[in-house]
């Protein structure tokens, strides 16, 4: 059950240390401190590896690169896979530029991930070694649809047992597969693509939640994918004359801070193919 998911969260607090971008590092600390986790952030090489000895996952996130936290992500990935924690990769922007798309290639290569997440584009981009994206966000004709549905989840598995990650998918429709099952997730407002970071304070939460849940780890990333969505549509429902993509943001992570069990079962919208 994903409620359970959550309550385990909730009760262990677990500490991820996240090498992610500038752009959305503060929303990624108080989404994974409101959602129940504790957040540290470091990307100095010299630095990582301490720092994710001490801690419970890893979440990984290329949406700012430079030469240091691409070393830093390779050191922090080699340690925390040596000490079998969850290892999530964010492959922001793969298929924008050689250098995002090379960076995720390799790590894929040198690390073995619990999950990717990513939109369809960069995940496409992973799966097939090349691909366009507009900045970070998911080329239209990629974009999974009703109509490209079973397509995609075919994809998506395929992916998932191919490079033996969890692959989750996130967009109008998300997915999450283990190459087995993929869970087809409708949570979710389209206004929440008008906050920067929606995807990266999701794999920050995502990673806690597989932390937590270690031995139901395609559930847990699937929970996290709709916590997420429904703190969306709760915090839209919430808005008020005047207000607009900042207080949005804060009404999403003030749901996943309220979020209950019984408010995740009530409201997750999915089904498993």
């Amino acid at each position: 059950m994903l409620g359970k998911c959550l309550e385990n969260v909730r009760a262990t607090t677990p500490l991820v240390h996240n090498i992610t971008n500038y752009v959305t590092v503060n929303d990624v600390a108080n989404v994974l401190l409101a959602c129940g986790g504790s957040p540290i952030m470091s990307d100095e090489p010299d630095d990582v590896s301490d720092i994710t000895s001490i801690c419970g996952g890893l979440n990984i996130n290329i949406g700012t690169l430079n030469k240091s936290s691409i070393e830093g992500m390779r050191v922090a990935g080699l340690r925390a896979q040596e000490l079998k924690h969850p290892i999530l990769l964010d492959p922001v922007g793969a298929g924008a530029s050689a250098l995002r798309t090379n960076t995720a290639v390799n790590l894929m290569k040198n690390i073995k991930f619990t999950v990717i997440r990513g939109n369809i584009s960069e995940i496409k981009t992973l799966a097939l070694g090349s691909g366009t994206t507009k900045g970070v966000d998911a080329d239209v004709a990629d974009a999974v649809t009703e109509e490209t549905l079973d397509g995609a989840v075919q994809f998506v598995k395929d992916f998932a047992k191919k490079s033996g990650s969890i692959i989750a998918i996130t967009g109008a429709i998300d997915l999450v597969s283990d190459g087995e099952k993929c869970y087809v997730i409708r949570n979710g407002r389209p206004e929440m693509g008008k906050i920067t970071g929606t995807g990266c304070q999701l794999s920050g939460m995502m990673t806690a939640y597989l932390v937590a849940n270690p031995d139901n780890l395609c559930e847990a990333a699937a929970a996290a994918v709709c916590v997420m969505g429904l703190a969306g549509e709760i915090g839209w429902s919430r808005m008020q004359e005047g207000d607009g993509n900042s207080t949005y943001r804060n009404r999403i992570i003030d749901a996943i801070y309220n979020m209950t069990p019984e408010i995740l079962e009530k409201g997750a919208k999915y089904e498993i193919k």
